[in-house]
């Protein structure tokens, strides 16, 4: 059940063996029923989310009251609301299981307590939290310089696993496209 948050840590930093059996304390088990938010914005969040099986979504809501998708989760990745994590303020985003989600978790108490015990952990930390911080960025880029159909495309030939398990509503969103648009993008695809 936790080897392949072992072997997500393991790809990134060198993680001893002996390392593994003490993490093992930390991460909880859990599953939840898709549509389920998990962390809700404007409260400050308590975990890590780490997904065994599943998709996820950060997501806010506009000033328009419409939900807009900010980050996907997808199996042998982590997920939270970043910022809000690290810095322990409020969220701006709330954290949601797309379909039903085999998860680990770990909180922000024990995620702290494991940097100050293991320099392993306290590495792999670093850089996950490097990538995190980063993907907004290359999104606000793409956003930016590409139109809709190269977003699209982009999506597809990265992540195709995307297209195939999430709602197309929630990824119009996340390219910042009316789903009116993004049918019409995938049907010229075709």
């Amino acid at each position: 059940m936790k080897e392949n948050v072992f072997k997500n840590i393991a790809s990134m930093v060198s993680l001893p063996p002996e390392e593994v059996q003490f993490y093992e304390y930390y991460f909880e088990h859990m599953t939840i029923s898709r549509n389920t938010i998990i962390e809700e914005e404007n409260k400050v969040p308590k975990y890590l989310y780490f997904i065994n099986a599943g998709y996820m979504r950060l997501f806010y809501y506009d000033d328009n009251g419409y939900e807009q998708t900010s980050f996907f989760g997808s199996p042998n990745g982590f997920i939270a609301s970043f910022n809000a994590l690290i810095n322990q303020t409020k969220s701006t985003e709330n954290v949601e299981c797309i379909t039903d989600c085999d998860l680990l978790r770990i909180s922000y108490t024990n995620t702290k307590e494991l940097i100050g015990k293991s320099e392993v952990f306290r590495d792999f930390s670093l850089a996950m939290i490097q990538q995190a911080l980063s993907a907004p960025d290359y999104r606000a880029k793409d956003l930016a310089t590409l139109s809709a159909e190269q977003r699209y495309k982009k999506m597809l030939d990265s992540q195709p696993q995307l297209v195939q398990n999430i709602p197309l509503l929630y990824i119009a969103s996340f390219l910042g496209i009316k789903p009116q648009s993004l049918s019409r993008i995938r049907k010229q695809i075709k």
